[in-house]
């Protein structure tokens, strides 16, 4: 993808709406969207790297209720011509083709590649990267089963999300929630991740979420690790200009 003079990409990550409920979450749903206005104005692109929600389910012919302000703003800048991608995160594992579809967003459950300009990137949300974390591992590998899904499907909706937003919010392990706390260079699992991608191709910029803790290491000589924090205490964001990449906090 070609930079447009003027234009910047951004990046956003982990806004957990819904969580810890759906009235106390509305006020950063609301800021999200003010953030939404604010960037369509120089976008090139907008990437969200999951967890947009704190728990999603799609049934075949049933929209969860609620977020109808972000659902309607995405859409919105989508129709303007203005690309949007999204990244599964842990939380919303369970997409299907409702943003596609609805929203003409592509849906991306793996990192994908990106070449915008003569910078090349790899991004994803993160979750169940690199060494360690061996239980939530197993606990993804249960939940993104076909068979499980199918058979959570048969629950009502009015049970199926109030269960999934019990265990999404009380369930560490089924959360992937991470200690926000840098954990130092030989422990920060989605660093030394990144930096074993590096080893089998090069990247200028390895951008995920995930982790909540809003950062920027350099882990090459021409490579940046970035996670983008997120929208419950930080409130960050990513810009990348066509040259560099920023971390930003909406005020």
């Amino acid at each position: 993808m070609e930079m447009t003079s003027g234009k910047k990409i951004y990046f956003a990550s982990d806004q957990h709406f819904g969580a810890p409920t759906s009235e106390l979450s509305l006020p950063r749903e609301k800021k999200f969207v003010a953030w939404l206005d604010e960037i369509k104005k120089d976008a090139a692109a907008i990437f969200i790297l999951g967890d947009l929600f704190d728990f999603w389910f799609e049934y075949k012919t049933v929209v969860p209720k609620g977020f109808v302000r972000v659902l309607g703003k995405l859409a919105e800048i989508r129709d303007s011509g203005i690309p949007i991608h999204f990244f599964v995160g842990n939380h919303d594992l369970w997409m299907a083709d409702y943003f596609q579809t609805e929203l003409n967003i592509p849906i991306y459950h793996y990192n994908k590649e990106f070449t915008f300009g003569e910078k090349t990137f790899l991004i994803g949300h993160g979750d169940g990267k690199g060494p360690g974390d061996k239980s939530y591992k197993r606990m993804k590998k249960v939940f993104t089963n076909p068979v499980s899904k199918w058979l959570f499907r048969w629950l009502h909706p009015d049970i199926g999300m109030q269960l999934g937003h019990h265990l999404s919010v009380k369930n560490k392990l089924i959360s992937g929630a991470e200690d926000v706390n840098y954990l130092g260079d030989d422990k920060e699992w989605l660093v030394l991740y990144a930096k074993r991608k590096l080893e089998l191709k090069p990247y200028n910029f390895l951008v995920f979420g995930h982790r909540h803790l809003p950062m920027i290491l350099k882990i090459g000589e021409n490579s940046e690790y970035v996670n983008l924090g997120d929208w419950i205490s930080y409130f960050t964001y990513g810009v990348f200009d066509g040259t560099t990449f920023e971390l930003k906090t909406f005020e």
